[in-house]
């Protein structure tokens, strides 16, 4: 499968008459194939989006294409749809972010306040685990769960952590809820889900491209306690975290995985 990552946006400098010009730029995960071009804000449209691609494509175009900021979504979408092409909204375009900081364009997206969970999708419990690296892919990867994401490039092994290391996750006993939450996060794309302090303390999902999401919240102290341990654990796993949804505590069934790192 040929997957583009793509940004198309105001450059930060203006030309010398004034002009504000937008910027495509193009790569694929590797960064073997790149693509710039630019335009006058008068032609940044999706016809000239378009055109584009085909020019950076040739003869084989993209199955996919990955957009991390929502200002460029409408229009690649748009112009992917002219195209046949699935155009994929997602935070994990590394290659892509490199590409902007090696320009030094912002890549910082504004994000809204975090919002409640829907009542209706409120679990029966939760509560912080950890799982050893070495046993990460072993436990879940074989196991029959309908709904797993567990992409190859998070794998510990290859992040480089050793087979001791503890990766924090949360673990929601969802009961009758189990699938409808499951299915909620799966269209909700999760990225990470981080320990807020405060007054009350929280746990947010960071989702999708932009979307903040309040999972729980809690005052007592060790409940804090094991939060904080959640948060120093992230750090020693170089970020890499999961989420567990399950219809109960027995161990037997589990509804949903996903292994996530603040992008």
């Amino acid at each position: 499968m040929k997957i583009w990552q793509a940004d198309f946006y105001r450059r930060p400098q203006t030309e010398a008459s004034g002009q504000v010009m937008w910027e495509l730029l193009i790569c694929d995960e590797t960064r073997n194939f790149e693509y710039q071009a630019t335009c006058p804000q008068s032609q940044a449209n999706s016809s000239w989006v378009a055109s584009q691609l085909q020019q950076a494509a040739g003869e084989h175009l993209p199955d996919v294409i990955q957009v991390f900021r929502p200002q460029s979504l409408s229009l690649i979408e748009q112009a992917g749809r002219s195209l046949g092409i699935s155009v994929e909204p997602t935070r994990r375009t590394l290659a892509l972010k490199q590409l902007l900081q090696e320009k030094q364009y912002a890549i910082s997206l504004d994000k809204p306040p975090p919002m409640p969970l829907p009542e209706n999708l409120w679990g029966e419990k939760w509560r912080f685990a950890s799982l050893s690296a070495g046993d990460m892919a072993e436990a879940f990867s074989d196991r029959p769960i309908p709904i797993l994401e567990i992409p190859e490039y998070l794998l510990p092994i290859n992040l480089g952590l050793a087979s001791t290391v503890a990766v924090p996750g949360i673990v929601i006993d969802g009961g009758r809820q189990s699938m409808r939450l499951a299915r909620w996060l799966e269209q909700a794309h999760p990225v990470a889900l981080n320990y807020v302090a405060g007054a009350p303390n929280g746990l947010v999902l960071e989702a999708s491209l932009v979307d903040r999401w309040i999972v729980a919240t809690f005052e007592d102290q060790q409940v804090t306690a094991a939060a904080q341990v959640y948060q120093q654990r992230q750090q020693q796993s170089q970020g890499l975290h999961f989420l567990l949804v399950q219809p109960d505590d027995s161990g037997m069934t589990y509804t949903g995985f996903w292994l996530l790192r603040e992008e």
